[in-house]
């Protein structure tokens, strides 16, 4: 495996806890990211699970720079061990030049596999269903920062290697941002899901402009986390 990937995501995650406000809670975020628990890290780096628990609770003072390098290469390598799949992960987001607040997860499968096996990952009601219903792959999107941050070129990155892919847009309140913007992107995706919200709070004008365009649109309220870690394991 290439270490460049690694080690620009090594720089990142160490940058990220390093100058976080809650550095323990920022080490307990990327520990879950990558599916590590307390006392496979520990186990790791050779010290007791309360070592790691009181340092994400905030029990223990904040770790220095040279403990964050090691926790880190930890994680990298117990992933490393398992496969490298979260690096690889990672390494895509990286590369497609979008940091990891804009860009969640963006995934390729292997091979299509139909629409329903997302939805059913996400928990997901769908309210359009568009001219595809097989998808091979999906990118998740914080739908704030995309929308303020990213211009039209860039948007289209999210794409990935392919269009036939679902787009998940996170923190959404109505809707109205993403399917305005879905306007602009030529092709659209195969489909688009937009999560935070229930239906009620939907943007009336989202089934029309989603019918309009031929993409299936769906919404899911689950617990991001938990969404995120089964969309994961797809397919």
């Amino acid at each position: 495996m290439t270490t460049v990937p690694r080690d620009e995501l090594a720089r990142r995650i160490a940058g990220e806890i390093t100058l976080s406000d809650d550095p323990g809670a920022t080490l307990r975020k990327w520990r879950t990211d990558f599916d590590i628990s307390q006392t496979a890290l520990a186990g790791q780096l050779d010290v007791s699970s309360s070592v790691i628990s009181d340092y994400e609770s905030g029990r223990r003072e904040s770790p220095g720079i040279g403990v964050v390098r090691r926790m880190v290469e930890a994680l990298l390598d117990i992933d490393e061990s398992r496969g490298g799949e979260r690096i690889r992960q990672y390494a895509r987001v990286i590369s497609a030049g979008f940091e990891s607040d804009i860009v969640q997860d963006l995934r390729e499968y292997p091979t299509s596999m139909p629409l329903e096996r997302l939805y059913e990952a996400m928990d997901a009601k769908e309210l359009v269903r568009g001219d595809h219903d097989q998808i091979s792959g999906h990118t998740v999107i914080n739908s704030i920062e995309a929308i303020t941050r990213l211009s039209s070129e860039e948007f289209y990155r999210l794409y990935g290697q392919s269009t036939s892919r679902a787009l998940i847009f996170t923190g959404v309140s109505r809707g109205e941002s993403p399917l305005v913007a879905m306007r602009v992107v030529n092709p659209t995706p195969h489909a688009v899901v937009l999560h935070g919200l229930d239906e009620e709070d939907l943007w009336e004008h989202a089934p029309a402009l989603a019918t309009i365009d031929g993409f299936s649109l769906a919404i899911s309220n689950r617990d991001l986390d938990d969404t995120l870690e089964d969309l994961r394991k797809l397919p």
